[in-house]
C-alpha cells in the first residue's frame, strides 16, 4: 500500500474542505513537494503538495467536500503498480488504477488482486471458491467527520438492502449540520441496511452490515447458464470489477441534490467526471428537457385542458426557478452574521463627511504620488489612517470581549472587507498605525488582489481589531454594516454625492459621504462611539491634522 495523502489541519475552526481542482491526473508520476491539487475551505483556497515521489492515485474527485484528516489520494513508491494489470488476460489495464470513485479501489501492486477482479475470465475455480464467501459480517459505522459533529442524518441510500456492493463503492449519502458526504463500503459483499433514510443517528453508530464475500461469485457463475443471461451477469458483476458500472451516470451528493431540486433525471445528464460520474458543475449546467410536442396529439381529449395552462404561462412570462448549493464560504459567512446579530448589542451611529479637502489633495498630488511610490493615492488610505488615530484615542472601539473580560489592543490591525469571486473575505492590514499613506495603499492593493485571485491565506485573514467596509464602490448611499466578530466595531463608507450644504451661512455644493459606525454597546458606550466617529470626520475634513497629530 502506498503513502496515504490526507487533508491537513489548516485552522482551528475549519473542519472540512472542498477539492477545487486536481492539478495532477490519476496514475500520473509526481515529484516530492509538487502541488497536486487545490483545496478550498470556507475561508481560503490553498495548495496541497505531494509528501513523496511516486504514482498518484486519486481517491476523491473534484468538487467533493471532505472532512479534515480524510484520505484524498495515495502515492505509491514507484511505477511498478501500473504494470500489474497488464499480465491479466482479457483484463482492462485501467481497471485497477481507479480508487474510491468509479473503480474497485483494490491495490494493483499485488498479482493475485487482478484475478479476483477479472472474474471467471481469468480463473473460474478461484471465482467459485470466492462465491462461498468468508462468512464474516463487517459492521459499517458512522465515521468521525469533525470535532463538533455528533450526529448525522441518512440523506439517501444509493444501494438497496440485500444488494451486492464492491469495495469502496458508495453506499449512502450522510448529512451533518455542516456538510453532505458519502459513505463508502469497507468490504465487498452483500449489504444489510440497519438504519433507514431520514433517521438521525450518532457518530460511531452502526448504520449497516456487509456479509463479506457473500454472492461475489455471481459474476463468475452467471456466464455458464444461458447465453441470453450473459449481459445480465456482466451487469451484475460490474460493480466489483468494471470501471464505469456504478460511476457512469451516477451523480455526486451535491450534484444529486441539485438535479432533484431542478427535477432533472440523472439519466438525462452526461457526466464529465471520473468514469462518467456526474459532477456538481454538470448538474449546474444541466437544463430540463422541454415537454415533448408529441404528447398533445397523443391524447386529443386532453388537449383543451392542456391549452389553459399554456395560455396562463404565456400571460405571466417565464417562471423558471434555479437553485444552487451554498458554498462553504457562504454558509460560514451566513452563520457568523446571524450569530453577531443574536449575540451582540449592536447599534449604529451616522455622520457625514465633506470629502472636498481630500479630493483636492488627490487632484493636486496624485501624479507625483504615483510617480514616487508606484501606487495611486486613494480614499482608503486616508480612512485607515484617520481610524488608527481615532482608535488610539478611544481604545474601547479597538477592544473586544473574551469570556467575560475586555481585551484592549495597543496596536491597530485594520480589516478591509473585499468582495472576492467566491464571497466576502476580510484580509488584515497589520500595525496600520505605524504605516504611511503609500504603505497602506500598497498593502490594500496586495491583499485585495490576492483575495480576488483566491490566493489569500488564512493567516492574512486572521485577527484584526477594527474593520472598514466600502459599500460606496457599489453605489450604496447609506447602510448599517454588521460587526466582524469578535471585533467590537466596523466603519461603513458610502458613495460620494454632490449635495447642497450650509457653510459659513452660505449654501454650497460639496461632495458629501455618509459614514456609519456599527458597534457593540456591551463594551462601547454611546459617548465613545459618537466621539470616535466625529474624530474620524474631523481628520478627514482637515487632513493636515493627520500630519500634525492634532
Amino acid at each position: 500500500m502506498g503513502l496515504e495523502i490526507k487533508v491537513p489541519v489548516v485552522g482551528e475552526s475549519i473542519t472540512e474542505v472542498t477539492i477545487a481542482k486536481w492539478l495532477k491526473k490519476d496514475g500520473e508520476q509526481v515529484a516530492m513537494d509538487e502541488v497536486i491539487c487545490e483545496l478550498e475551505s470556507d475561508k481560503a483556497t490553498f495548495e496541497l503538495p505531494a509528501e513523496a515521489a511516486g504514482i498518484l492515485k486519486i481517491r476523491v474527485p473534484e468538487g467533493e467536500t471532505i472532512p479534515v484528516g480524510s484520505v484524498l489520494a495515495e502515492i505509491s513508491g514507484n511505477g511498478a503498480a501500473t504494470a500489474a494489470p497488464a499480465s491479466n488476460d482479457g483484463g482492462n489495464p485501467a481497471e485497477n488504477q481507479q480508487s474510491g470513485y468509479g473503480g474497485s479501489g483494490q491495490p494493483t501492486s499485488n498479482a493475485p488482486a487482478p484475478e479476483v477482479v477479472s472474474g471467471a475470465s481469468a480463473n473460474p475455480q478461484a471465482a467459485e471458491e470466492n462465491a462461498t464467501g468468508t462468512g464474516e459480517e463487517k459492521e459499517i459505522k458512522i465515521p468521525t467527520v469533525g470535532e463538533s459533529i455528533t450526529e448525522v442524518t441518512i440523506s439517501k441510500w444509493l444501494k438497496k438492502d440485500g444488494e451486492q456492493v464492491a469495495m469502496d463503492e458508495i453506499l449512502c449519502e450522510l448529512e451533518s449540520d455542516k456538510a453532505t458526504f458519502e459513505l463508502p463500503a469497507e468490504a465487498a459483499g452483500t449489504l444489510k441496511i440497519i438504519a433507514q433514510e431520514g433517521e438521525t443517528i450518532p457518530v460511531g453508530s452502526v448504520i449497516c452490515k456487509i456479509q463479506v464475500g457473500s454472492g461475489a461469485g455471481a459474476g463468475a457463475s452467471a456466464p455458464t447458464a444461458t447465453p441470453g443471461a450473459q449481459p445480465q451477469a456482466q451487469a451484475a458483476a460490474a460493480p466489483s470489477g468494471g470501471t464505469s458500472a456504478y460511476a457512469a451516470g451516477t451523480p455526486s451528493p451535491a450534484a444529486g441534490k441539485i438535479l432533484s431540486e431542478k427535477g432533472i433525471n440523472a439519466t438525462d445528464v452526461a457526466g464529465t467526471g471520473r468514469d462518467g460520474r456526474i459532477t456538481k458543475e454538470d448538474a449546474l449546467k444541466a437544463q430540463s428537457k422541454p415537454a415533448a410536442p408529441a404528447s398533445a396529439p397523443a391524447s386529443p381529449a386532453a388537449a383543451p385542458a392542456a391549452a389553459q395552462p399554456a395560455n396562463v404561462g404565456s400571460q405571466v412570462g417565464n417562471r423558471n426557478q434555479r437553485r444552487e448549493r451554498m458554498s462553504s464560504l457562504r454558509k460560514t459567512v451566513a452563520r457568523r452574521l446571524v450569530a453577531v446579530k443574536n449575540e451582540t448589542a449592536m447599534l449604529t451611529t451616522f455622520n457625514e463627511v465633506d470629502m472636498k479637502p481630500i479630493m483636492d489633495i488627490r487632484a493636486k498630488y496624485k501624479d507625483k504620488f504615483k510617480e514616487k511610490h508606484s501606487v495611486g493615492l486613494g480614499f482608503m488610505s486616508f480612512f485607515v489612517k484617520a481610524c488608527t488615530v481615532a482608535l488610539q484615542e478611544f481604545p474601547a472601539v479597538n477592544a473586544m470581549i473574551d469570556e467575560g473580560e475586555m481585551v484592549f489592543n495597543d496596536f491597530c490591525d485594520i480589516s478591509i472587507a473585499v468582495s472576492a469571486p467566491k464571497g466576502l473575505v476580510v484580509p488584515v492590514i497589520r500595525n496600520a498605525e505605524s504605516m504611511s499613506l503609500d504603505g497602506i495603499e500598497k498593502e490594500v492593493i496586495r491583499l485585495a488582489t490576492r483575495a480576488r485571485d483566491n490566493k489569500i491565506s488564512i493567516e492574512e485573514m486572521t485577527g484584526g481589531t477594527f474593520t472598514i467596509t466600502n459599500g460606496g464602490v457599489f453605489g450604496s448611499m447609506m447602510s448599517t454594516p454588521i460587526i466582524n466578530a469578535p471585533q467590537s466595531a466596523i466603519l461603513g463608507m458610502h458613495n460620494i454625492v454632490q449635495r447642497p450644504v450650509a457653510i459659513d451661512g452660505q449654501v454650497v455644493i460639496r461632495p458629501m459621504m455618509y459614514v456609519a459606525l456599527s458597534y457593540d454597546h456591551r463594551i462601547i458606550d454611546g459617548k465613545e462611539s459618537v466621539s470616535f466617529l466625529v474624530r474620524v470626520k474631523e481628520l478627514l475634513e482637515d487632513p493636515m491634522r493627520l500630519l500634525l497629530g492634532v
